[in-house]
């Protein structure tokens, strides 16, 4: 039966790899990659060098499968989504059925962890659900960009006894009135500015483990337009960006 490992491959270091996804890795026959066009090229680059570091002398390839676009009329969010995905199945059913052998090994390399804001486990198991593709699956953790983030900055991400939530930047505002420590991903729109600036410190991190690398941190209301700028120079510089960011309540007494 064939069969595909879910790889984490870190935030960006190819170091960040554990032993466990480089064995993965030395398994697999062929890499099935959703290509998202010539702006994120850099980034199946680095798929591919990942790739000859770890696994020189074994035979594999990389099969590129254009990644639909979202549909900008449906207009709730939640079922944008889901046709979106849906179409993501569709297309990655038919890439494994003709390209991997019922005898081979297939390779999913997913951005930090497959198990925080990435939806490749959820395809698969719709995947399981239509029933016209047998596989089975296994899923390797890799270190997350919060992690990532937490390391380069040098902090805990949550206070003696206390909580930490990891949310959206469509949900910061909300999120953030009610709790002290916040992770903050996919936010394409700053919602950040959103927030109460004099209530939080804020360290955020962009191109986490890569030579691109970018921190800043300090209290909300003194790096915010600094992290803006900063950002969109970067944007404009790579064509894209991967970006996280922590906020920390001041003044926050702990029990």
């Amino acid at each position: 039966m064939r069969k595909l490992y879910v790889i984490g491959m870190g935030a960006g270091d190819p170091e960040h790899l554990t032993m466990q996804a480089v064995a993965a890795l030395q398994r697999v026959d062929v890499f099935f990659v959703l290509d998202k066009g010539s702006v994120k090229s850099d980034l199946l680059a680095l798929r591919k060098q990942i790739c000859a570091r770890y696994i020189p002398e074994h035979s594999h390839r990389f099969v590129e499968i254009a990644d639909p676009v979202r549909d900008a009329a449906i207009g709730a969010y939640q079922a944008r989504v889901e046709a979106w995905h849906g179409e993501r199945v569709r297309l990655l059913e038919a890439q494994i059925a003709s390209e991997l052998g019922d005898d081979q090994v297939g390779g999913l390399l997913v951005w930090g962890d497959p198990s925080l804001y990435d939806s490749t486990l959820r395809i698969l198991d719709q995947l399981i659900e239509r029933g016209a593709l047998a596989f089975e699956y296994e899923v390797i953790p890799g270190i997350s960009s919060v992690q990532a983030l937490a390391a380069a900055h040098r902090i805990p991400l949550h206070r003696i006894g206390g909580s930490l939530l990891i949310t959206t930047g469509r949900r910061l505002a909300e999120d953030a009135a009610a709790h002290h420590d916040v992770v903050v991903m996919l936010d394409g729109e700053l919602a950040f500015r959103r927030v109460d600036p004099d209530a939080f410190d804020i360290y955020w991190g962009a191109y986490l483990g890569t030579p691109r690398e970018l921190l800043r941190r300090g209290r909300l209301r003194d790096v915010a337009d600094e992290i803006e700028a900063v950002r969109a120079a970067a944007r404009a510089e790579h064509g894209w960006i991967m970006d996280i960011y922590y906020l920390r309540r001041v003044a926050l007494a702990l029990r």
